[in-house]
């Protein structure tokens, strides 16, 4: 294998750890990277004391000790304002409109990695490697394609989709051909100190959870996202009171109240009349979906085309047609009409383990 010089997003948790390992392992010239996305002092209280998250100054002093043991040199890049402007901005607009962003894929395409490959031609690398469940292959003209993790309970090409395409013959991803119990028991055999730290399950910049308090803090109290409301049926009967759509997403059945025949679910917002619309489970579920802000690492697929369609990180990926090819957008209709179908969420389109692309869901 060729000896490479690569820059190693390290961010204090278990998987890139030993992503890093296994490239010194392999030879490589390995130089680690941690990215400060965002203000520490802001969020100390309710990163206090906890071992869930990878961000935060313990990630930073995790990611330089695993660094250490590994022989390898360690920075810190303060992107504070580009993620400020590129993904919490973003996620605090859009909720404000009534949708459901997703700030991971945001910060992967339009921040870290961008952020990533600049720095690392400054320091003279020549590929980028994460610690990402995904894989770099290539189609049968030989050019770079971005695949699937092997690994389906783990796999992270959902929150990929959104990266330039020009980037992939610099991507590396070491943990794409393995299961999180394997890479657990190599950081074990290699004594990283971060063997055994938790997985990060929620959004680095609002690591307690509670979403709507951050929300509050970025648009004020007095917001008519998070501003009382009707909660009304599809056919526009009004059956309750809301505390705010921002604190909804479609979907949702808690805090909708009870006593009737059937169960409510969270079927839409309405901002312009700051209304919540629920519905039946039937209702809940839907035929086809747009998908806007579109970008594609593979040929886009031509409208008749079979497909499969992830609309949620946890959700398997569904058969579907091209409907429709418009200006900057498609329609999707699915084989069978999809529950919670959500705008502002990713919508990533696949071929097989080949991720062709994606975009936001519009409607």
């Amino acid at each position: 294998m060729e000896t490479k010089t690569i820059l190693v997003a390290m961010s204090g948790g278990v998987d890139s750890s030993v992503a890093a390992a296994l490239l010194v392992r392999q030879g490589h010239r390995v130089i680690g990277v941690t990215m400060k996305t965002f203000c520490y002092q802001e969020a100390e209280a309710e990163l206090a004391g906890s071992t869930r998250s990878c961000c935060g100054l313990d990630g930073i002093m995790d990611a330089r000790a695993v660094a250490d043991r590994l022989g390898i040199p360690h920075y810190v890049f303060d992107v504070e304002r580009e993620f400020t402007r590129d993904v919490i901005d973003d996620f605090v607009q859009e909720y404000a409109a009534g949708r459901t962003p997703n700030p991971c894929v945001r910060c992967n395409g339009n921040t870290k990695f961008r952020d990533l490959l600049r720095r690392g031609k400054m320091l003279g690398c020549d590929a980028i490697a994460t610690g990402h469940y995904a894989r770099i292959g290539a189609d049968d003209a030989g050019r770079p394609v971005l695949l699937r993790g092997m690994d389906a309970n783990k796999d992270q090409s959902y929150f990929l989709w959104a990266l330039p395409s020009e980037m992939l013959p610099q991507l590396m991803f070491p943990l794409g051909e393995l299961t999180k119990p394997q890479v657990r028991q190599m950081a074990r055999e290699l004594g990283l100190e971060t063997a055994e730290k938790p997985e990060s399950m929620e959004i680095c910049f609002v690591p307690d959870g509670d979403y709507p308090r951050f929300l509050s803090k970025r648009l004020g109290t007095d917001h008519a996202a998070l501003a009382p409301g009707a909660l009304v049926t599809t056919t526009g009967e009004v059956v309750g009171q809301h505390d705010g759509y921002a604190r909804y997403t479609v979907g949702q059945r808690r805090g909708l109240g009870g006593g009737r025949s059937l169960p409510l679910y969270v079927v839409g917002t309405r901002p312009d009349r700051g209304e919540v619309v629920v519905g039946t489970m039937d209702e809940l579920h839907r035929p086809d979906a747009s998908i806007a802000e579109l970008n594609w690492l593979a040929a886009p697929p031509a409208a008749g085309d079979a497909v499969q369609a992830q609309i949620r990180h946890r959700a398997p990926a569904v058969g579907a047609t091209v409907a429709e090819v418009g200006d900057g957008s498609i329609t999707l209709r699915f084989d069978k009409p999809q529950r919670a179908v959500s705008p502002g969420q990713s919508a990533v389109i696949f071929r097989g383990d080949v991720v062709l692309g994606g975009g936001r869901i519009a409607s």
